[in-house]
């Protein structure tokens, strides 16, 4: 397993400045330490004990962060092999149960759990900048079974978003712009 040169620190919980290590490539971007932190605070009462799925887990911040600050479980899915055999050697350094890293392509995974009783209560959505789809993937999480009411969606876009393309279930909790980015809390309600 190469050594990795680029690190990010988890910035609370009980990870707090452990840092994690991630291949160079491109189009992995790591959310920002400061839309970290506003995240998590937004998060603050939902994180613990909670299943999360890191959809587009590159570097895999988001849900480290999230077993951090007591997650029950984190699933995080990435399609480049390199950068899932990383979440999977960062798991295994920092010792983290009950969270796996899937190295298979988010449209497939949601379309494998459509109709089983997998659920989660937080979902981060952050894909690459460089592809588009994050509307589709929008619909894929509604339609496919995997939330509960009142599971917070995260968000994140190089673009404000387009709320008609949002599913109607979806209500805005949070946003905020940091430089050039984006970011969103949705909560999922049942109609």
């Amino acid at each position: 397993m190469p050594a990795y040169r680029n690190t990010v620190r988890i910035i609370g919980g009980k990870f707090r400045s452990r840092k994690v290590s991630f291949p160079d490539l491109l189009g992995l971007r790591p959310t920002t330490g400061r839309i970290r932190e506003t995240l998590f605070n937004w998060l603050r009462n939902s994180v613990p004990n909670s299943n999360c799925l890191d959809l587009f887990a590159g570097s895999g911040t988001l849900g480290f962060e999230a077993a951090s600050r007591g997650a029950a479980s984190v699933i995080f899915i990435e399609s480049n092999t390199q950068a899932a055999k990383a979440i999977g050697k960062n798991l295994t350094l920092l010792d983290i149960k009950n969270s796996f890293c899937y190295q298979i392509n988010a449209q497939q995974y949601l379309e494998k759990i459509q109709g089983t009783e997998v659920q989660f209560e937080i979902v981060f959505l952050d894909p690459p900048f460089t592809k588009s789809g994050l509307y589709s993937y929008c619909k894929m999480l509604e339609e496919c079974g995997c939330l509960k009411n009142e599971s917070k969606i995260y968000l994140e876009s190089p673009e404000q978003l387009r709320w008609e393309l949002i599913p109607d279930s979806w209500n805005e909790l949070k946003s905020k712009k940091a430089g050039q980015v984006y970011f969103y809390l949705f909560e999922r309600k049942d109609n």
